[in-house]
């Protein structure tokens, strides 16, 4: 980010969001790797500005999960666990199915057709980043009715702490197809108004996902055991 787009963005938004958004970005998108060091002094002379308002920035993103604290090193880029992903998606399960129970009622047509192009968006998607962020865009959107800010900001915070960490992983353990049916089926029973059917759909889904996540662990832990094997064995 330039001087200029930064003087640019805060008429709109303070410093520490705009620090805080653009590492946000870059840590979501794997451009900020697990376990890389968070200079304050770098970041201040990055963003031509002092270290306050990136402190403030760190401590907001240490807040969402993405960010944590070592010692003798200071900030750096959160990683997780398997466990810790499984934990995250039964606070998701109950969040989303909440929020959809109060949704599906007051979904209008507007809703729905934007439901629909975000999964005509992910048809047209190519790459496993593409898809991911429509199914991200998907569960918000199917949320986003309930019409209650910090319950949405809740299941924001979730999925996008889950969606970072997973991206590669389900890409390998659902691939594109399987949790595309599961969208279209919620899409139908939200055109139906079945607030129930779509917390049932929503659950299982959701319930898909971390199952596919444990398998794709339990299958690398073994096949890494059988390589061990055969290493002690030569």
């Amino acid at each position: 980010m330039s001087t200029q787009q930064t003087r640019a963005k805060m008429t709109n938004k303070g410093l520490p969001q705009i620090i805080r958004d653009q590492l946000r970005d870059e840590i979501l998108a794997g451009s900020l790797a697990t376990g890389t060091q968070l200079r304050q002094d770098a970041l201040a002379e990055r963003f031509n500005t002092s270290r306050l308002p990136v402190r403030e920035a760190l401590r907001q993103l240490e807040a969402e999960g993405l960010v944590t604290y070592q010692r003798n090193r200071g900030a750096i880029v959160a990683g997780m666990d398997v466990n810790q992903l499984c934990e995250m998606m039964d606070i998701r399960i109950a969040l989303e199915c909440h929020a959809a129970k109060i949704a599906v009622p007051n979904m209008v047509q507007r809703d729905l057709a934007h439901l629909q192009e975000i999964l005509d968006q992910y048809n047209a998607s190519e790459s496993v980043a593409e898809w991911a962020e429509c199914n991200r865009r998907f569960h918000l959107a199917l949320c986003a009715p309930a019409n209650n800010t910090k319950l949405r900001h809740l299941i924001e915070e979730f999925c996008l702490n889950t969606d970072r960490y997973t991206h590669e992983m389900m890409s390998l353990a659902t691939g594109k197809e399987g949790p595309q049916s599961d969208h279209f089926e919620i899409l139908e029973a939200c055109r139906q108004r079945d607030a129930a059917q779509v917390a049932a759909l929503l659950e299982r889904h959701i319930m898909e996902t971390k199952n596919n996540l444990l398998a794709t662990d339990r299958i690398k832990r073994e096949q890494a055991a059988m390589q061990e094997d055969v290493r002690d064995a030569a």
